[in-house]
């Protein structure tokens, strides 16, 4: 079995674990940790993450130039582009640490609003070691890179999911303990320190990575800066767009309402990667096709369409069932206090559906360096985004902020981009949209029994959940699989799973 099937049935895996291990793991937590303090936490942490921007957008071009220094120099280029990116990454690092102490030394003035001298004093001890943990994943994220250009997804997804399990495992006896949001985030930096680790003894070990020094190439350099520009650009928005309603909510609202929508928020991340799983597998053969074919769309195309198939497929499944059991889920899940949640999360979750069925599209942009149209109507987006949500967030709270988001994506990735898409990028958005198309009518059977069945039985609790979502989901998968899925999707169903089984035995 190759890896990137290997990679996608993997992260579909870690999903479910992760899935289950938050229906035992987060009511806990939210419990132990109060709303209180769980508000200040996600406070905190979505306002740290915007440090993330100073990556300046050069992590996501180090395919592209790996890959082009592999077809014209072999190893010896590689070897110069690994240490190029490290040596950048070690300055961003510590760029990150100084603008980061700034940040922490003056936490009182940025929250003093809405949060109480406890809650800031605890905020203030978050944002520290959130601060070192962004800081030192700069320069670690050159191995993860390259693990991921050398196509070895197998070790990266059994990281991940070991990740995953032993979070919660040595999480839950800290709260229990007392420990509180500080013990969160410090085992989440240790965590991230161990699997660093990893990363790098692969990539000496097993992959051989070399990394050459001295011969810094500014010319280069100055070619990766122009690349990167207009991918910095759209981190600087998604973050906009991600993290705009929790600061929003901090600054007019307070911690309740913020910890309601970071509930909320929580479920569409869960959403995200069900996507995400699989468009990463697939960048460097974008790269390669680009970079080697004379005429790339028509592969492109069918490649497009093929996984956004899948991934159409599966969110489907996802977004029907949370449709029909997602306010009972909340309240077992949050509790009553969190019952908002529910419509913050489908306000996130279905508008997000199109781009994330078309995730392979920011990928082949890039690969033909042709994304910096999408970061001129991110920007649009993330204006339009704060325009509305700052007046609704104030009249409806988190569901006001939420709303606003959802209209900015609606308009920007369900129609501005797809028009992007088949006029200049290539791509035969008709092809797509017939094939995504065709599968619908397999849907409609469960969907309908499914909204009946919801508006009729009294769900309640965690057994109600299951005692529905597990009929549905088979009835759904029976109805996919026989008039949904075609020949190719069928195959790779039945022979994709038995084949990981016998890899992960051997």
């Amino acid at each position: 079995m190759d890896q990137k099937k290997a990679g996608v049935l993997l992260s579909y895996g870690q999903t479910v674990l992760s899935t289950i291990i938050s229906l035992v793991y987060t009511p806990v937590m939210l419990r132990l940790l109060g709303q209180s303090e769980y508000g200040t936490y996600t406070l905190v942490a979505g306002f740290i993450s915007n440090l993330s921007l100073m990556s300046f957008g050069l992590g996501s071009a180090y395919m592209r130039f790996f890959t082009r220094a592999e077809a014209q120099d072999g190893e010896r280029g590689v070897a110069r582009i690994n240490g190029m990116f490290f040596t950048i990454f070690l300055v961003i690092g510590a760029m990150t640490l100084l603008v980061g102490g700034v940040l922490v030394a003056n936490v009182h003035r940025i929250f003093a609003a809405k949060l109480t001298p406890k809650e800031i004093e605890t905020a203030r001890i978050l944002m520290a070691v959130l601060v070192v943990n962004i800081a030192v994943s700069f320069p670690c994220s050159v191995f993860t890179s390259f693990i991921t250009a050398r196509e070895r997804f197998f070790f990266q997804r059994v990281i991940s999911m070991i990740r995953t399990v032993l979070n919660p495992i040595v999480m839950l006896p800290l709260l229990l303990m007392g420990f509180g949001s500080v013990a969160l985030v410090i085992v989440t930096v240790v965590l991230s320190a161990v699997t660093d680790l990893s990363s790098f003894l692969y990539c000496r070990r097993k992959l051989n990575m070399r990394m050459q020094f001295g011969h810094f190439d500014f010319r280069l350099l100055r070619e990766m800066a122009g690349f990167s520009f207009f991918i910095f650009l759209n981190m600087i928005i998604d973050q906009v767009n991600w993290t705009v309603d929790t600061t929003i909510l901090g600054i007019v609202s307070g911690t309740a309402a913020t910890a309601i929508y970071g509930v909320g928020s929580q479920l569409h991340r869960y959403y995200l990667t069900i996507s995400t799983s699989i468009s990463g597998v697939f960048t460097p053969q974008i790269n390669r096709i680009v970079a080697t074919e004379k005429d790339p769309d028509p592969k492109l195309t069918d490649l497009f369409t093929r996984v956004g198939r899948i991934q159409f497929m599966l969110l489907m499944l996802v977004l029907t069932g949370f449709i029909f059991v997602g306010r009972p889920f909340m309240i077992a899940w949050g509790g009553i206090e969190y019952q908002d949640a529910y419509v913050i999360a489908l306000l996130l979750m279905v508008p997000v559906t199109v781009p994330l069925i078309q995730n392979l599209g920011i990928e082949i942009q890039r690969a033909k360096n042709m994304h910096q149209f999408r970061s001129i109507v991110y920007i649009c987006m993330a204006a339009g985004n704060v325009a509305i949500s700052i007046p609704l967030g104030i009249h409806y709270g988190g569901i006001g902020c939420a709303l606003g988001t959802a209209i900015a994506l609606l308009i920007g990735n369900g129609l501005v981009m797809n028009w992007y898409y088949h006029t200049h990028i290539g791509l035969n958005m008709r092809t797509f949209w017939q094939s995504i198309l065709s599968i619908c009518p397999s849907m409609i059977l469960p969907a309908v029994i499914g909204a009946i069945a919801a508006s009729k039985l009294q769900i309640t609790g965690y057994g109600g959940v299951i005692l529905f979502a597990l009929p549905y989901a088979a009835l759904f998968g029976i109805s996919v699989y026989f008039l949904g899925m075609n020949e190719s999707e069928r195959a790779l169903l039945l022979g994709g799973a038995g084949k990981l089984l016998k890899k992960i035995a051997r």
